[in-house]
């Protein structure tokens, strides 16, 4: 029973609690500053960033395709800002034409290209790829000291497990001018702070763990993981550092929870197939949102600014 588990299914949780770890984090801020569905579009922009970074190096190199979202990020950053000022219309309604045009044009380029080879293509940006991440060299428990075994690790795990590990350094050592400026940016230009490199900095590691979560486990997990835990912790606290664990613990419980629900919960019910791991693990991030929303302790405060 342990080597089934560890072959079969401690790889795809592994992955999902680091691919949700990584978006929540920035996702925090990104709640805090009312920019909530930038999490949203983030996910669809790097779409166009994926495909043209496959199409210019010819393969699915995460780290080629890593530059190329945050290229596509910051592409749509100017492009928004263009917008605004040449439409003169809100910032709302520049974001949702910038970032449906991207992603419309993302899509076309998937169908437009040859991409038949490849493991590339809008239902595997969709719904990830996170079930087929087995670990098919492992035996058991032990198989986690052994350095053959090790190197039979699907490259996802490492590959986000990196993302996450600079996520939460970026988060570290900007703490204290990403606190600032969400709370009260006018205070943070007096001191001296680019408000605005700062916000471009969120943007781009957002798209970063965007993508680096994209490849595995879809844009569905992406686009939950960004505001859901957040949002969710943003209700049981007025604390910005307890928000942020409180969003960790969220995030890494949805995805451990969704994953078994995903698995073995249609079995329990009688079921013969399972279902999406994305979706259940989306699922359950978004009712877990919803009871806090009904229980936590400030959830009849969520309006008011929270504590530096």
């Amino acid at each position: 029973m342990g080597g089934e588990f560890v072959m079969l299914s401690l790889v795809p949780i592994a992955i999902g609690v680091l691919a949700a770890i990584a978006c929540a984090l920035p996702g925090n801020f990104l709640v805090l500053r009312r920019q909530a569905l930038i999490g949203d579009a983030i996910s669809h922009v790097v779409l166009p960033g994926i495909v043209v970074a496959f199409l210019v190096t010819g393969m699915v190199n995460s780290w080629a395709m890593m530059a190329g979202a945050a290229g596509a990020a910051v592409v749509a950053v100017m492009l928004i800002e263009l917008i605004r000022r040449l439409g003169r219309i809100e910032p709302g309604a520049a974001m949702g034409v910038a970032f449906t045009a991207l992603f419309a044009f993302g899509v076309l380029l998937l169908e437009q290209s040859d991409t038949s080879s490849v493991h590339l293509d809008v239902q595997h940006a969709l719904y990830g790829n996170l079930e087929s991440l087995i670990w098919v060299e492992a035996t058991g428990w032990g198989s986690l000291l052994d350095p053959v075994a090790l190197a039979g690790l699907p490259p996802e795990l490492p590959r986000i497990a990196i993302v996450a590990a600079a996520t939460l350094l970026y988060t570290l050592l900007l703490w204290r001018p990403l606190k600032i400026s969400t709370f009260d940016e006018g205070f943070a230009r007096v001191l001296g702070m680019r408000t605005n490199l700062i916000g471009l900095s969120l943007v781009i590691m957002a798209a970063i763990a965007a993508v680096a979560a994209f490849d595995a486990v879809g844009s569905i997990i992406v686009i939950a993981m960004f505001i859901c835990p957040p949002a969710a912790a943003r209700l049981m606290t007025n604390r910005l550092e307890v928000q942020v664990l409180w969003s960790v613990a969220f995030a890494v419980f949805s995805a451990v929870i969704g994953y078994v629900l995903a698995g073995y919960g249609p079995l329990w019910l009688g079921g013969e197939d399972a279902v999406s791991a994305a979706g259940m693990i989306a699922t359950v991030s978004g009712l877990v949102l919803a009871i806090a929303a009904l229980y936590a302790p400030h959830r009849k405060r969520s309006g008011a600014p929270a504590d530096a």
